[in-house]
């Protein structure tokens, strides 16, 4: 396993920066009714002010708000209300010193949430709406851009690939491209291969499997696949909130494969097995 150096050791994040040569946590702060699972438990600001302190206290360095479900079959959420339920969590969230993430697609809902506190946009649709790469470019703050086919209706019959990781990396790659034609900065530039996302359970178990391959793009690696279904699958057909220690193990492979941050639930478990790990890294 031949993992390509990272050549960006920091992310700046307005005011604060991560030290990229420490994997990150990246916890997760739904603030929808839908979510596939954890939806409705953080919709109120003080739900999920309270959590997300918790979730800062258990480790997680970046709070990653979302207020549109993609979970497959998802319904679309309207501009007005995804900034209704963003943005006033956004405003107290940035009064705890933390880097925030903004789980969205729309470029509006970026704007708003910038204004308010935000740092990063994490955008599962790859900058592909209408205006979003020139709204990063202007923005100049960092981006995730996360590989995806089609939209949450329609990705699961769009896992046709040839081979799953290199058809990842390519089309990735394409994406950055646009990216950096449109004017984003490299250094703002982070990728996310997606798992779940158009691609079924053995493709997922690819994908982990070479992850490390991921670092040819030579950009920071965010790794997401909390509790997904074919962790979930893999642990013989678990329900979600039984995902955890499977979860943090897979997350775990991605770290020693090169990942710089992990999107995570059990945020306070996947810090516990970081430490571990750090542990092991300083030992040798």
């Amino acid at each position: 396993m031949q993992l390509k150096p990272l050549a960006q050791k920091k992310l700046k994040c307005g005011q604060l920066t991560l030290d990229l040569s420490q994997p990150h946590i990246m916890g997760i702060l739904n603030v929808t009714p839908d979510s596939f699972s954890d939806g409705g438990q953080y919709n109120e600001v003080a739900q999920a002010i309270a959590h997300a302190k918790q979730m800062i206290a258990d480790g997680a360095t970046v709070i990653d708000v979302g207020g549109e479900s993609t979970r497959p079959g998802a319904s679309a959420v309207a501009i007005e209300e995804e900034i209704r339920r963003v943005v006033p969590v956004v405003a107290e969230v940035a009064k705890l010193n933390v880097v925030i993430s903004i789980d969205t697609s729309a470029p509006e809902v970026m704007r708003a949430a910038v204004q308010a506190g935000a740092h990063i946009w994490n955008d599962v649709r790859a900058l592909s709406r209408p205006n979003a790469l020139q709204t990063a470019a202007e923005l100049d703050i960092p981006v995730i851009i996360m590989h995806m086919r089609g939209e949450p209706t329609t990705m699961n019959n769009l896992d046709q690939y040839d081979n799953v990781t290199q058809d990842v990396i390519i089309e990735l790659q394409q994406r950055v491209n646009d990216a950096l034609h449109a004017g984003v900065r490299s250094e703002n530039i982070m990728i996310d291969p997606g798992f779940g996302f158009a691609k079924n359970a053995q493709q997922n178990l690819q994908l982990l499997n070479e992850f490390y391959r991921l670092t040819e793009l030579g950009y920071p690696i965010l790794s997401a696949l909390s509790r997904k279904r074919f962790i979930g699958e893999a642990l013989g057909g678990v329900d979600a909130g039984e995902r955890a220690v499977g979860s943090v193990t897979a997350h775990l492979l991605t770290i020693q494969q090169g990942a710089c941050m992990v999107r995570a639930h059990d945020v306070k478990a996947m810090h516990d097995a970081v430490l571990v790990w750090k542990a092991m890294q300083n030992a040798v």
